[in-house]
């Protein structure tokens, strides 16, 4: 929902500031006084082009920014998300910056966006219907979503999307595995090569670091053997060792501590100590017992590392790296080996995925087909009081390519003239039909006062030029669905028409000013007393007279009435 709309330096309009308001937001005012200002400043905010000449005479810059409430929504939220933008306390600000020189810049979130962001967040914030600017009527894409939504049939397209992509998943492996066959055949004599040069030498992870050690201890064992035995023997084994030195200040401190008690806790500390020699000891000498000159294990430990460092040269620059390698080719042998059996797995499977697709497109074609042929009668009934009622209204339902949608293309076609053949809307409606149109559409998609099973969101929708070519009870007939839509939406309605204006939960007048020696739009809501002036203005003209105020009176008390 709009809540604030921010406009300077755009056409007439140096400062505007309007605040919007939940149910039916009309606009009204002279010809000419700017009312389609704020459609226009909301239009690029939606992604519309921009253009150097809507900037203000004599500057820089004109700038649109608009608050949005914004509901919780899967879609909106995943938009958002992928964009890295945020929300702050549920609202958005979208901005629009457009130069002098005819560049321009928008921003979402206080954040640099693109224009093609903008054009994606727009059926997600509001949608705007006008004599040049339908943006979703037209889309094949959102005509099968409006159908869809008036049927409820989100629970089954989305079985049917469920199943497509498995299709697809499983033809794009069965393509994968037909397409690499040849050249895995080739290369199959190579990979086998390579798994029988590795597992002949059968290496073992680590191995090359322990080896490379015990190399260098046989090339220097002379120097190992003598500093082991240098320290074996001061440790140990020589009358002056640590141990004979340990075991003799232990006995001394024996015969002191019979003198001196306070001696009698050094002994448990030293007693540690000649444990801890003692094992030091002991290992040293195992260590100096395996040593032995071994010229042949020299030679084979060398023969192993070269040939360790053969498998590393091609296969890895470790022997961790050359094992990792070879499960890579294990398993892309048992690939080749095993393709013939997945293929028929594959195959198997997608003739069963391919029957469940078949069996769910063809539940949600029917429903469609149901739905539309109701959508095209309430729609025709709601055509009726828009000074409509001879429009056939026709939503057709074919025969398309299998899709994450089901099998089938929608449009909405429409006859407005007595004795034509439906066409599709852009080839015959006009602008103000398209409205009215768009209107009726929308009124089909509402009960009591919610959004209908259609999966339309409170978003806000504009109405521009809707009540073009009409007057009278069809346009009472307007007013009364904006009144119903505006329930579940946010509407926000340009008007000339008295009979629409009296229906409004919300009222603005659009004015012209002359303010320093320049005209300028002024927007001013209305209260109670402000709206049966404007009313009566725009039931009599020029010249307001008691008759017109009291006509516009009554026209407000029916209205509430109707409300």
């Amino acid at each position: 929902m709009l809540l604030e709309l921010a406009i300077e330096n755009y056409a007439v309009a140096d400062r505007l500031r309007l605040r919007f308001h939940a149910g039916l937001n009309l606009l009204t005012g002279e010809t000419g006084s700017g009312k389609s200002i704020v459609v226009d400043a909301l239009a690029l905010l939606f992604g519309g082009r921009a253009s150097a000449d809507l900037v203000r005479s004599g500057e820089e810059r004109a700038r649109i920014s608009g608050r949005f409430a914004v509901p919780p929504s899967d879609g909106l939220t995943a938009l958002l998300q992928g964009a890295g933008l945020e929300t702050e306390d549920g609202e958005l600000l979208v901005e629009r910056e457009i130069l002098s020189n005819g560049k321009s810049r928008a921003y979402a979130g206080s954040r640099p966006v693109t224009l093609a962001l903008l054009k994606e967040l727009a059926p997600l914030l509001g949608d705007i219907h006008g004599q040049h600017d339908q943006q979703l009527l037209f889309s094949p894409a959102a005509q099968l979503h409006m159908l869809d939504g008036f049927a409820g049939t989100r629970g089954l397209v989305a079985e049917v999307r469920t199943a497509f992509r498995s299709l697809r998943a499983i033809e794009a492996e069965l393509a994968s595995l037909h397409t690499n066959e040849q050249e895995k055949l080739r290369l199959l004599d190579l990979w086998e090569f390579q798994r029988n040069e590795i597992e002949s030498l059968a290496p073992v992870a680590g191995e090359d670091t322990a080896l490379d050690e015990e190399r260098r201890i046989q090339m220097n064992l002379g120097r190992v053997s003598e500093a082991a035995s240098a320290a074996f023997s001061a440790l140990y084994e020589s009358p002056e060792s640590a141990l004979a030195l340990v075991r003799l200040a232990m006995k001394r401190l024996d015969d002191l501590s019979r003198i001196d008690s306070s001696l009698s806790q050094v002994n448990p500390m030293l007693d540690s100590a000649k444990i801890a020699i003692q094992e030091a000891s002991y290992t040293l000498r195992d260590y100096l017992s395996r040593l032995e000159d071994n010229p042949a294990r020299l030679e084979e430990i060398e023969t192993r590392l070269a040939a360790l460092d053969r498998l590393k040269r091609k296969y890895g620059g470790t022997v961790e790296e050359v094992l990792a390698f070879l499960e890579i080719v294990r398993s892309s042998i048992a690939g080749v080996e095993t393709a013939g059996d997945r293929a028929a797995a594959l195959t198997a499977e997608r003739e069963k995925v391919a029957q469940d697709y078949e069996r769910l497109s063809a539940q949600l074609t029917a429903q469609r087909r149901t739905a539309a042929a109701a959508l095209s009668r309430r729609v025709e009934e709601e055509l009726k009081p828009l000074a409509m009622e001879r429009t056939v209204f026709d939503v057709r339902v074919a025969p398309a390519e299998w899709g994450d949608r089901g099998a089938d293309t929608v449009d909405f076609l429409v006859s407005p003239n007595v004795g034509e053949a439906p066409r599709p809307l852009e080839k015959v409606a006009s602008g103000g039909e398209l409205s009215r149109i768009a209107l009726a559409l929308k009124t089909c998609f509402v009960e009591n006062g919610r959004p209908a099973a259609a999966g339309e969101g409170s978003r806000t929708l504009v109405f521009d030029e809707v009540d073009a070519g009409i007057g009278g009870r069809a346009a009472e007939g307007v007013g009364r669905r904006l009144k119903k839509l505006a329930a579940a939406n946010q509407v926000l309605c340009v008007t000339h028409l008295a009979q629409i204006a009296c229906f409004a939960d919300h009222h603005y007048v659009v004015q012209k000013q002359e303010a320093g020696g320049r005209t300028v739009a002024r927007v001013s809501e209305l209260d109670g007393g402000g709206r049966t002036q404007e009313i009566g203005r725009l039931l009599s003209g020029e010249q307001l007279t008691p008759a017109a105020l009291k006509n516009a009176e009554e026209l407000l008390l029916a209205a509430r009435g109707h409300g």
